[in-house]
């Protein structure tokens, strides 16, 4: 039976790149285009922000989402989407002539010349990336480089949210590619989201008005074979009183990890987030942020609301993975080094003075460089629409962008 389990599979194989073959001498269809964020997740991260302003500028290009099985019964009702290794997938993978992902698409999918690959990717470099990572085998952990370049020169199009991701993408992957260094599109939501929408994620997630919300993402190391938790949350919960509530949300490496919390939940004090979609609107909902090296830091600095940095591991860290900075040197808020630290920056002013208002304040000039609000609209127009980068919306200043009302003001209108 197990010979003709693999029999079969062989057959299926053979047969798959048979029907890819044949699609691919079909005509590139300049109507269609595919999508696909986190290994096939979902609909999530840049891509989906693209998508949805292609919908709006561009109706008459038509999205095919490329999702796993288990992920496909939780799509929005109406999204046209492929399961990996069908025959659709690969008819569709063949002939779209816009190819769009914030990872990359499977080594055998072919360049076909006029079609059009887009690198969305899916956060701020902190930790070293792509080639970098060569003296990191912690991190690399068997990477193929060789392969990686091939897949990163499929690449026309890198997307950037600042001056600083431009230069440590073209470092990490050198290809031809063009940088549009047009913001990250899922980051437009913190400026265009206003107080009823505030307030609605809050009401989601059971927060009620008046109640501080922390939200608390690190995020995977690759010295460790699993998560785990670097806070004792029951204690921090306790010392933060009842007026606070902790989002928790682990990495998504690491789905089902947090589950442990469970008794945390029942007490309305803890909240386990950690599946909960999409991840911009937990920004939305948390007065305050608490990471790590999570690259989740450099797209809630847009909201200008206070961040606090857990730095526990920070040499382990900094050595196994290799970074771009040194984080505790040019944080966006105050560092803590241990739980008590961090227990004492969140029960005093110490996480939303003055010193931290500055220190975010520079992080927000450097990294928040090309996210004002219009990063989706600019993609879709000079990617889909073909548009001169001279005549797409220009960047806004910083000082005169708006970010959504945090929770208070919301609370307030």
């Amino acid at each position: 039976r197990s010979a003709a389990r693999t029999g079969r599979r062989r057959a299926g194989t053979r047969l798959r790149t048979l029907q890819y073959r044949a699609a691919l001498a079909r005509p590139v269809d300049p109507h269609l285009a595919v999508f696909s964020a986190y290994w096939n997740r979902g609909v999530a991260c840049n891509p989906a922000a693209v998508a949805a302003r292609l919908a709006e500028l561009a109706p008459s290009i038509h999205p095919v989402w490329v999702v796993t099985a288990q992920g496909a019964a939780l799509l929005p009702p109406g999204t046209d989407h492929v399961v990996p290794g069908t025959r659709r997938y690969w008819e569709v993978l063949a002939r779209a002539k816009y190819l769009v992902n914030n990872v990359n698409f499977p080594d055998a999918v072919v360049k076909r010349p006029g079609t059009v690959h887009v690198q969305t990717h899916h956060g701020t470099p902190l930790k070293r990336m792509g080639v970098d990572q060569l003296p990191y085998p912690a991190a690399a952990h068997g990477l193929d480089f060789q392969a990686l370049l091939e897949r990163v020169d499929k690449w026309d199009y890198s997307v950037s949210a600042n001056s600083h991701t431009t230069r440590m993408w073209q470092r990490a992957y050198p290809s031809h590619h063009i940088s549009l260094d047009h913001g990250y599109p899922r980051n437009d939501v913190y400026y265009t989201a206003g107080a009823a929408e505030v307030r609605a994620a809050r009401a989601r997630l059971g927060i009620a008005p008046g109640r501080r919300a922390v939200l608390y993402a690190p995020t995977h190391r690759d010295y460790e074979a699993g998560w785990t938790p670097r806070l004792d949350l029951a204690s921090l919960a306790e010392s933060l009183g009842e007026e606070t509530i902790l989002l928790v949300r682990a990495h998504y490496f690491y789905d089902g990890a947090a589950s442990s919390l469970g008794d945390l939940r029942r007490t309305g004090r803890v909240v386990d987030v950690s599946s909960y979609e999409p991840v911009e609107e937990l920004c939305l909902a948390a007065d305050a942020l608490v990471t790590d090296y999570s690259s989740i830091m450099f797209d809630y600095a847009n909201l200008n609301r206070p961040i606090v940095i857990h730095a526990d591991d920070w040499e382990t860290y900094r050595t196994t993975r290799g970074v771009y900075f040194d984080l505790t040197a040019e944080a966006p808020g105050p560092v803590a080094r241990t739980q008590a630290e961090l227990t004492e920056i969140l029960t005093t002013d110490a996480w939303h003075d003055e010193r931290a208002t500055k220190a975010r304040a520079a992080f927000r000039r450097r990294f928040c460089e090309y996210d004002d609000g219009h990063a989706a609209e600019r993609v879709v127009r000079r990617v889909f629409l073909g548009e001169d980068e001279r005549t797409l919306p220009p960047v806004l200043p910083i000082e005169a962008r708006t970010p959504a009302p945090s929770p208070e003001e919301a609370t307030a209108s």
